[in-house]
């Protein structure tokens, strides 16, 4: 599970099995899948991971975290910011 955030204080919420490379994606301008990230321009930065022992449990956390609907609650929260 990871947070990137790009140079607006913008967050993008998601989950992958190879953090590197999904993090490249969100800066990759011809990856096509990118539909929030790609409106909202980037370079866009990692700024928090959690592993989790499965996908169930990282997506369980994903969806906790975009329940918040608060850059504010990721910012005090998690970042300490």
């Amino acid at each position: 599970m990871y947070i990137v955030e790009n140079g607006a204080g913008r967050f993008y919420v998601g989950q992958t099995e190879n953090l590197e490379c999904r993090v490249a994606e969100h800066n990759d301008p011809s990856h096509n899948e990118r539909k929030y990230t790609t409106k909202h321009a980037g370079p866009w930065t990692l700024v928090w991971h959690e592993e989790h022992t499965d996908r169930a449990s990282a997506m369980a956390r994903e969806r906790q975290i975009k329940g918040m609907k608060s850059a504010r609650w990721i910012r005090e929260t998690l970042l300490s910011r």
